[in-house]
């Protein structure tokens, strides 16, 4: 089955409307990593604005039809940014956002790792490199039952050492998975360093091609570039997708942008201050623009 290209029509109106949501999310992550005193900041902070995009915009997931054959689905392979996931399902209404004050408490089930126990998160993750695995089964079973729903996954950039990410997609192009997006959160940093350093997987465009993927690059933290590429997936017909979402690590956070201390770290009570007057004067902003800034 090949899939056919769905575009949406987007108005500034709706550009505003992302961003504001980039901005809310962001408010999120922050309180909910300073409420439980751990989590992932800098990674759940680069990847936001790309499911903020997949779930107010490209994806059919809703609470209402989760429990459904024919959807989309939606993996997180970089599982330890789950705090980014947390904050848009719960504004997506799979669960409370009173349920967010309970991260990281005792008998929780809102972990450090996505799990299934949560509405709304399809597969188990945090061992990193198996999320895409888990996609391609997932889009050649919908392929195999000749279903149109697209299977959506991101993975951090640190993960490409895994094998398993390469094993996934060798079979994703055997098959044929046009219906699968693989989308790499490549902000350069992880935990010990940057990427290149720790172990340099460049060129990534050339080794996914190689493999037999359609490769497209994006800015990861622009939501109006994001919705004009994701629309308009599968890239070319019979092929895989893989998306270059360049990030930047702390996005929208001065202080956190880039710093690879950020990977793993509790704002002090100064910093969450700060934090959030960054982000109402980012919500000032929004008012007198477009929402292109």
């Amino acid at each position: 089955m090949t899939l056919t290209k769905i575009s949406h029509p987007i108005s500034l109106e709706k550009i505003r409307l992302l961003v504001s949501k980039s901005i809310q999310y962001r408010r999120a992550i922050l309180k909910l990593i300073y409420t439980a005193k751990a989590g992932h900041t800098g990674g759940s902070l680069s990847c936001v604005d790309i499911l903020n995009v997949l779930y107010n915009h490209v994806m059919d997931i809703t609470p209402q039809n989760f429990n459904q054959v024919n959807r989309d689905r939606y993996v997180h392979s970089k599982g330890h940014s789950v705090e980014a996931l947390y904050a848009v399902l719960a504004d997506k209404g799979f669960f409370s956002t009173e349920l967010l004050d309970n991260v990281e408490k005792y008998c929780s089930d809102f972990i450090g790792h996505p799990t299934r126990s949560v509405l709304g998160i399809e597969q188990n993750t945090g061992a990193l490199g198996h999320g895409l695995s888990v996609a391609v089964g997932m889009a050649l079973a919908a392929k195999k039952d000749g279903r149109s729903d697209r299977i959506f996954t991101i993975m951090g950039d640190g993960e490409l050492t895994e094998g398993s990410i390469w094993e996934a997609s060798a079979s994703a192009a055997h098959y044929r998975l046009d219906n699968l997006i693989a989308i790499i959160d490549h902000n350069t940093l992880q935990i010990t360093g940057r990427t290149e350093h720790v172990m340099n997987m460049e060129p990534l465009e050339a080794k996914f091609t190689a493999f037999g993927f359609a490769v497209r690059h994006v800015d990861g933290n622009n939501v109006e570039e994001l919705v004009n590429l994701l629309e308009n997936v599968p890239f070319e017909p019979g092929k895989p997708n893989l998306v270059l979402a360049h990030t930047i690590k702390g996005k929208g956070i001065s202080y956190m942008e880039d710093q690879i201390q950020w990977h793993h770290r509790v704002p002090t009570d100064s910093e969450y201050a700060a934090a959030m007057l960054e982000l109402d004067a980012a919500e000032k902003h929004l008012e007198k623009t477009d929402g292109r800034f």
